[in-house]
């Protein structure tokens, strides 16, 4: 009997593929599990949030302005006597396809240089790693602020800016994963064959070094969505009116004293969504990177 529950046990084993193992590993993360259902919850709030919600985002009326936290107005109105919630409700689709789509297009542009500076390397590599060294030597925001100032201040360039600060922390994760996964046996087996470079970086490398991106990825969204509240607070992201979490703390700092729900709901959504972000990559982390499991 326990040979044969041996025997089971290595089949069993042999089974589990290191993405099903991932994904054990993921769910046992209460914490993780915690994130993904903040972000689920805002995700569906942005898609469907705004089929439900009965007030107008734009709707106006002063004679309603600057009311508390009520049951007809569960958040409050601003200073034109909009619903708090409803502009919360639509301004989680816009600050979440900002920090979604400005993430996918950094790593775009990010992972096809890394790939290429890793896999040539020789000058191409030092030209590649030199620009990324130069975008680091910024501070980030400083860095978005100078790109949206020069493309001029609106939801898109804002978009725009936030790719471009995050190329190099994608380029650079992604080269020095390439650098370590083509010295393996199977790459050089496959250049000794003549299978061609195309080939071998999607086929091979490119799966082989994208886990620590997605990782990245999902943390970065987290960045892109504090980094596009400030812009907006700045008055360099989007213009009103709006919706956007970053713009709404910036309308509404002037009534901190006076109605300071104006600021605290949008606030505690960025936070929300940040935290839910960060907690999820965490728990990723732990399931993707062999270092961190025990």
């Amino acid at each position: 009997m326990t040979s044969k529950a041996l025997v089971v046990s290595s089949k069993s084993e042999k089974v589990m593929g290191p993405w099903k193992e991932a994904w054990f590993t993921f769910l046992k993360s209460k914490s993780a599990i915690v994130g993904t259902i903040i972000v689920l919850f805002f995700i569906l709030l942005g898609l469907i949030g705004p089929l439900f919600v009965s007030q107008g985002i734009n709707d106006q009326n002063f004679s309603l302005r600057l009311l508390p936290p009520s049951s007809e107005y569960w958040f409050g109105t601003d200073d034109f006597g909009r619903d708090i919630f409803s502009r919360i409700v639509h301004g989680a689709r816009i600050s979440l396809a900002v920090g979604f789509f400005a993430v996918v297009l950094s790593v775009v542009v990010g992972s096809f240089l890394g790939i290429v500076a890793g896999y040539y390397g020789r000058w191409i590599d030092t030209i590649i790693s030199r620009f990324f060294d130069i975008m680091l030597a910024f501070p980030s925001i400083l860095l978005a602020i100078a790109v949206v100032s020069v493309l001029g201040p609106s939801l898109q360039n804002a978009l725009i800016a936030i790719a471009i600060i995050n190329v190099p922390n994608f380029g650079r994760l992604i080269r020095s994963r390439v650098l370590s996964v083509k010295e393996e046996e199977y790459i050089v087996s496959a250049r000794a064959i003549g299978m061609k470079d195309s080939r071998i970086l999607w086929r091979h490398i490119l799966p082989n070094s994208f886990s620590p991106v997605i990782v990245q990825g999902t943390l970065a969204i987290a960045t892109a969505i504090i980094e596009a509240a400030a812009l907006g607070f700045l008055g360099l992201g989007a213009e009103a009116p709006n919706p956007e979490w970053g713009k709404m703390l910036a309308d509404a700092r002037v009534y901190l004293m006076t109605a300071p729900w104006t600021m605290f709901f949008p606030g505690i959504a960025i936070m929300l969504t940040v935290l839910g972000f960060n907690l999820m990559g965490d728990g990723l982390r732990d399931a993707l990177d062999p270092k961190m499991k025990s």
